[in-house]
């Protein structure tokens, strides 16, 4: 990774140079970032307190943080945690989303990504059978499931019922063109 060190109101002295990049090379280890990358850091004074802000492109996307603080190595640190975190949280998304593909998206380059097969999709037909809302709901219930499809008897439309995360139930009713 290249560094893209700047300063506003200050002059960016070699300690704080080595500093950031250091901190920002330790990021190497998440395979993220490629060698031709560069991290650009704007360092920027005020009269009670230090901001740093670090942005990089990376393969999943752009990573980009800001963060005051009273001691500029101090910011530094905060910095590159919060940068961890965001790596991790990508982590994550891609995890849930692709868990057999993970491995290639952080280690493999980004055409071998592109090259990946479609990941099969299951397709199942159903029949909106007609009910009113109290039923649909009975039906999810006694099936297992968080949703259910059905034919509003009143609307005469296709709605799905399903469970909240936070407790009760949702409708989402479909209108015809």
């Amino acid at each position: 990774m290249r560094f893209e060190i700047v300063g506003k109101n200050i002059e960016v002295t070699p300690a704080m140079r080595e500093k950031i990049e250091k901190k920002l090379s330790s990021l190497d280890k998440y395979l993220l970032i490629d060698p031709e990358t560069i991290a650009r850091v704007v360092a920027r004074v005020y009269p009670n307190s230090q901001k740093v802000e670090v942005t990089i492109p990376s393969k999943v996307g752009v990573l980009r943080t800001e963060v005051v603080d009273d001691d500029f190595y101090a910011a530094v640190d905060l910095a590159i945690d919060k940068l961890e975190d965001q790596i991790r949280r990508q982590k994550t998304r891609l995890s849930r989303r692709h868990k057999e593909h993970l491995a290639t998206a952080f280690v493999e380059e980004e055409s071998a990504i592109e090259e990946q097969e479609d990941i099969p999709v299951k397709t199942k037909s159903i029949v909106a059978t007609s009910m009113d809302l109290e039923e649909a709901i009975m039906q999810m219930e006694l099936s297992g499931h968080n949703f259910y499809i059905y034919t509003d008897e009143e609307e005469d439309n296709v709605a799905v019922v399903y469970r909240r995360s936070s407790g009760g139930y949702g409708l989402i009713e479909v209108d015809k063109e």
